[in-house]
């Protein structure tokens, strides 16, 4: 035993077992990611464990990729949409501009109008010469709404002297041509009237019969070229078959021009109807339709016009003559007498007995039935046909028979 100081315990309990001493552990490489959690209520400090090393990190770029592929989907969905929105703008910004002022011409300007002016509708006028007659008085803003809306609503007027307030729209003008003129030109006119068949020559004739006016006179200017339809070939002169049968009503102090333009506008309106500047089914020009037109309204009724017209096709692409009757009679300044085999002889670029394909011009007036046959001819393989003494007109492939047509029902007229 050994003596320790009073007081003093001369040595510490080691427990037991023993324990190995205390190290410090090493420093791991990853210690930096550790980090203390302490509780806000027991402040008792918990480690983090370190984060576990992923074998499969490849999977986040994967995921990234994926990510920015999407993203560049929907960017590209993004310009496509702007550029649809942007083309239609620009299609329907201009569309819903033109309606607009179409809606505006037709019910906009209708208050109660300005002063009153008076506007004179001359007979065989169709709404593009009372449009600009209504815009040169100050009635309506616009020539072309009122053409438009006048063929929509297929307005009919009269004519005659007409009251408008000025500045109103195209609707409210219309009401008034409708309602009929204040005073009627037919009274104190001359009636003109050209049935179809005719050639300019024998319209200057019924001219030449009104007051103040001359046959002579009206050729000179037939012929001056200052009055053109617009179906007349550059170069041509001509106007005939330019013209339209109808009945006209000439006010006193109309010259020869305004009566010459009055019936070849009419006529080119009828022939915009038709469709005469169109590609048609007999493969000719306008103009050649409309000659062909004149030969089919010479030579056949309506019945038969289609036919006829196949008939003048099947000769022209042969190459064969037309040999055409009706031809011959305005070669020889008219019919009757019915052309005669001497007539067939005559030097004339008309005779369609000596000269292969069409006149050089139309031969006559003409209706809207003889051109539409012109320009829808029937589809068969006729060369010939004869109007019996019957009345009735019959076709033949054939020499023979066209001949046999002949010695059975004679040719009418002889």
């Amino acid at each position: 035993m050994t003596d320790e100081p009073d007081g003093v315990d001369a040595h510490v309990d080691e427990p037991w077992p023993p324990q190995p001493p205390a190290t410090t552990p090493p420093v791991d490489e990853r210690d930096d990611i550790w980090h203390d959690r302490w509780d806000d209520d027991d402040h008792v400090a918990t480690a983090s464990p370190p984060p576990q090393t992923s074998r499969r990190a490849p999977v986040a770029d994967d995921d990234t990729r994926a990510t920015r592929r999407a993203s560049e989907r929907r960017r590209r969905r993004r310009r496509r949409w702007l550029v649809v929105v942007l083309v239609a703008l620009l299609v329907l910004v201009p569309l819903a501009a033109a309606s607009g002022w179409f809606v505006w011409q037709l019910y906009g300007p209708g208050g109660p109008g300005g002063e009153t002016a008076e506007v004179v509708i001359e007979p065989g006028w169709g709404a593009s010469e009372a449009a600009d007659a209504l815009v040169k008085a100050e009635v309506i803003e616009s020539a072309l709404a009122f053409r438009i809306w006048a063929r929509v609503t297929g307005a009919s007027f009269q004519a005659g002297t007409y009251a408008f307030p000025t500045g109103i729209n195209v609707t409210r003008a219309l009401n008034v041509l409708e309602a009929g003129p204040t005073s009627s030109l037919q009274a104190a006119q001359q009636k003109l009237l050209l049935p179809p068949g005719l050639t300019v020559s024998r319209i200057a004739d019924r001219v030449g019969h009104l007051p103040g006016h001359t046959r002579d006179a009206f050729l000179a200017v037939a012929d001056s070229g200052v009055v053109r339809s617009k179906y007349q070939p550059a170069g041509t002169s001509s106007l005939e078959g330019l013209t339209w049968p109808d009945t006209y009503f000439v006010s006193e102090g109309m010259t020869d021009q305004q009566i010459l333009q009055m019936i070849v506008s009419e006529f080119d309106e009828h022939a915009d109807a038709v469709g005469l500047g169109a590609p048609n089914g007999a493969g000719l020009t306008p103009y050649q339709a409309l000659v062909s037109a004149s030969l089919i309204q010479g030579e056949a009724a309506a019945a038969d016009q289609a036919n006829v017209s196949g008939v003048i096709v099947n000769r022209l692409r042969r190459g064969i003559p037309l040999q055409i009757d009706a031809t011959l009679c305005y070669a020889k300044g008219g019919c009757p007498p019915v052309p005669t085999n001497a007539d067939k002889a005559i030097d004339s670029p008309y005779n369609t007995y000596r000269v292969t394909g069409l006149p050089p011009t139309p031969i006559l007036t003409v209706t809207e039935p003889a051109m539409r046959a012109a320009l829808n001819p029937a589809s068969h393989n006729y060369l010939y046909y004869v109007t019996g003494k019957d009345g009735v007109t019959r076709f033949a492939e054939t020499l023979a028979g066209h001949q046999a047509n002949i010695d059975k029902y004679g040719v009418r007229g002889e």
